[in-house]
């Protein structure tokens, strides 16, 4: 038994001993195995250079196919109308109460329209139109088109424009911005539509041809020819090279005192004895040349300023190409903002300076003093901000091309051309405002047949700059995109700033009639800004707003200030309550920065000159 015992014994350690073998040898090719995966770096595919030549070659395709169908689209993307109209098609095809009102919508219309039409056709009085246009509508204003048949044709494409309103807007579940986009370029659609940009629909212009016998047709024919050839020549708009900077305008004496890849810095010629000890540093937008501050003489912000007894610094910016893809939102503030400053206090030592910025140059002013602030800096006696943004939640309608499909879209076509050009953003202008910027030249150019009144605003508008690929990436994403800056997000150096650190005081202006920073968006500087706040609403838009010189016919604003510790006022109560004055607006500043500026004395000597002004940026095609 005892033998047996110890054999049954070496036979179960035998089992164990070979077992234990077999899995130690498992365990082994599994070490193995593990050893060879990760020596592979798998994750980290990036390593392996036929892949990420792969990769390398994928995102090349993608980007040069994005590039290409842009130049179809205008620069829009197809993905991102496409995923805003799905979205409003998916959620009106399970919207059985929304089809149901938007069906007794569409026969209510139609009813309303027959009605209007037996009423014309049986009274020889006028007959109360169905519908009224909106009021900045001005297309179907004149009598000819109160007279049948034109009423009934323009009352019925009124009534549909109605209705696709109806349709595009109140689809539960839809996103706010695609609802957006959707309604808007519904309403582009339809305006191309529109009886009024057509012969044989628009009476006016049917009168026109009668009375001078066709010629009217022809020398819109003639016009169309010559804006055919222009574009095929990318050649300025005709009647340009009446504006010349420098010759007609731009005109202001000064000289170039300082110069650098991105900006030329102009100090203006005293106009008075004495001046100001605080001088006043411009910063116009980069998307445009910046004469628009120093249009014509009698209509030029600078030589007004002068007049006023200041010494005038000007940013001037250089026309960027292909070469200069990579300058970025921070060399903008470093070159554009910081160097300027740095040469101003050089001219004029120890004195505190006037910052004013328009636009694009009032966000990226507000971005620089708020970095100095956090810095302990202390350079601005006062910052003035004109149609200029720090919150992004409300930017108008140009919020509808702001998405990630539409920059990704947006950046593959600047990444091939390494900048976006001038013509693709006057596209995007000119659509948000396609009823007074496409269709009005339609009528008034190529079916009346009138000449286009070229005058300085005019021109200027039509001598746009580039924007390098990677600012124009930073500022849509970090400040359209993102909100950064009002939110905390936004770094210079590493480090986030806040425009609550900003405290000295702030003029602010808001247009009436502003499509690229409406005058609500502005007025939210009153939520962020910390410090005494003085707030303008001025007729006109984002260009004519601003240069509304004393004198200027049919201005009018409403002015306020806000305390840094007052209660905040909604815009609305705000524009409600605030009393309206006669007459511009930059009376009231030039009182504003006098109560904040020193006493006047003798102008300081002008730097060592570059170049005469306008300088030599501003001629960079």
């Amino acid at each position: 038994m005892t033998k047996k015992r110890t054999a049954d014994s070496g036979a179960g350690s035998s089992v164990t001993s070979g077992a234990a073998a077999k899995a130690a040898s498992k365990l082994e090719k599994i070490a193995k195995i593990s050893r060879r995966l990760a020596a592979l770096h798998v994750p980290d595919l990036d390593h392996v250079p036929e892949l990420k030549q792969s990769a390398a070659v994928a995102e090349y395709l993608d980007r040069a196919s994005h590039a290409t169908l842009s130049k179809v689209t205008g620069g829009v993307s197809p993905t991102a109308l496409g995923g805003a109209y799905l979205d409003w098609l998916v959620h009106l095809s399970t919207s059985p109460g929304k089809q149901v009102e938007l069906t007794q919508k569409a026969f209510r219309k139609w009813l309303r329209l027959s009605r209007y039409a037996m009423r014309c056709a049986t009274s020889d009085s006028d007959t109360a139109p169905c519908l009224e246009p909106l009021e900045q509508d001005k297309r179907f204003a004149g009598d000819a088109w109160q007279k049948w048949p034109y009423n009934l044709i323009y009352q019925s494409f009124l009534l549909n424009q109605q209705w696709w309103h109806n349709a595009t807007t109140g689809v539960r579940g839809v996103t706010k911005q695609h609802e957006n986009a959707l309604e808007f370029t519904s309403r582009q659609v339809l305006d191309m539509f529109s009886p009024s940009n057509y012969l044989l629909t628009n009476p006016e212009a049917l009168a026109k041809t009668r009375e001078e016998g066709g010629q009217n047709l022809i020398r819109g024919f003639n016009a169309w020819l010559e804006d055919m050839e222009h574009a095929r020549l990318d050649a300025p708009v005709a009647g340009i090279e009446a504006y010349r900077p420098g010759q007609e305008v731009a005109t202001t004496p000064g000289k170039v005192v300082f110069r650098n890849r991105l900006i030329e810095l102009i100090q203006y010629e005293p106009t008075t004895e004495k001046v100001r000890p605080e001088p006043i540093l411009m910063v116009p937008a980069w998307i445009m040349k910046y004469y628009i501050l120093d249009l014509s003489p009698e209509n030029s912000m600078v030589r007004f300023l002068l007049s006023q007894g200041y010494t005038v610094f000007m940013v001037s910016w250089h026309n960027p190409d292909a070469e200069d893809r990579n300058l970025g939102m921070d060399d903008y503030r470093q070159m554009g903002v910081m160097e300027a400053i740095d040469a101003i206090n050089t001219i004029i030592p120890g004195e505190k300076i006037h910052g004013v910025g328009y636009c694009l140059g009032g966000t990226l002013l507000s971005i620089a003093a708020a970095t100095i602030a956090r810095d302990d800096g202390d350079p601005f006696a006062s910052l003035s901000f004109f149609a200029s943004q720090i919150d992004f939640t409300e930017p108008g309608e140009l919020q509808l091309f702001i998405n990630e499909s539409q920059l990704a879209f947006l950046e593959d076509m600047m990444w091939e051309q390494g900048y976006l050009d001038i013509n693709q953003m006057t596209g995007a202008f000119q659509t948000i405002r396609s009823a007074d910027l496409i269709w009005s030249k339609v009528l008034h150019s190529y079916l009346m047949g009138e000449p286009a009144n070229m005058f300085d605003l005019m021109a200027w508008n039509a001598d746009g700059t580039r924007m390098p690929f990677r600012m124009h990436s930073e500022y849509l994403r970090s400040l359209y995109l993102d909100n950064d800056l009002t939110e905390g997000h936004f770094k210079v150096d590493g480090r986030p700033i806040s425009v609550t650190d900003i405290h000295v005081p702030v003029f602010s202006v808001g247009t009436v009639k502003d499509h690229v920073a409406p005058w609500h968006s502005v007025y939210k500087m009153h939520l962020y800004l910390d410090t005494e706040l003085t707030f303008v609403l001025t007729s006109g838009g984002h260009n004519a707003g601003i240069v509304s010189e004393p004198g200027h016919r049919h201005r009018s604003y409403q002015v306020a200030t806000t305390r840094h510790d007052d209660h905040y006022v909604d815009p609305e109560t705000w524009a409600a309550n605030t009393p309206v004055k006669d007459g511009s607006w930059w009376l009231e500043w030039s009182d504003w920065l006098g109560e904040r500026s020193g006493v006047p004395g003798p102008p300081p000597v002008l730097a060592n000159a570059l170049a005469d002004a306008p300088g030599t940026y501003v001629f960079e095609k």
